[in-house]
């Protein structure tokens, strides 16, 4: 089954009113669902086997919603928004964060330090690997973006620098 036919079968259920309709084959399954307006008796729920051939992966097929799926904001925009004359510095990897060497050390930067272009301010971790990240700019930190041990995707704000 490819994906002009699950438009068809998409087009299908619209156009005949059907709210639900379920399509099972060979361990892959196929659900198109969309709220009724009003009542209306259903078909028998036993699922339909179609004779064509599968020709694209099942994860392909079920990315068809009938209706529009809501999608959760991305971390970085639900940060607090940064202040426009801060550097921001962001993440360049995708990793956990670390303000300290260790859960025991002091963290590298607090509030109100100042940082050097070489200056550690983070430690991200990837695959085991612990990754100094550097100020790469000069003044004050004024604004910390991320909570110790939290996850941090790439080009997510972390740190705000006052020139």
């Amino acid at each position: 089954m490819d994906l002009k036919e699950v438009r068809e079968l998409i087009k299908l259920v619209t156009e005949r009113g059907i709210t639900e309709f379920e399509i099972e084959r060979e361990g892959f399954r196929l659900r198109i669902a969309r709220p009724s307006e009003s009542p209306a008796p259903s078909l028998p729920s036993a699922p339909v086997i179609m004779q064509t051939p599968v020709t694209a992966a099942p994860e392909a097929l079920q990315l068809a919603p009938s209706a529009p799926q809501p999608v959760p904001a991305p971390i970085a925009t639900l940060a607090a928004a940064p202040e426009p004359e801060l550097r921001i510095i962001k993440s360049p990897i995708v990793g956990t964060f670390y303000r300290s060497p260790s859960p025991t050390s002091e963290p590298f930067i607090k509030l109100g330090d100042q940082v050097e272009n070489e200056t550690v301010i983070c430690i991200i971790e990837a695959m085991k690997l612990m990754n100094e990240i550097h100020a790469e700019a000069v003044g004050e930190i004024a604004k910390i973006f991320v909570e110790n041990g939290q996850p941090v995707e790439y080009g997510q704000p972390l740190f705000g620098i006052k020139a």
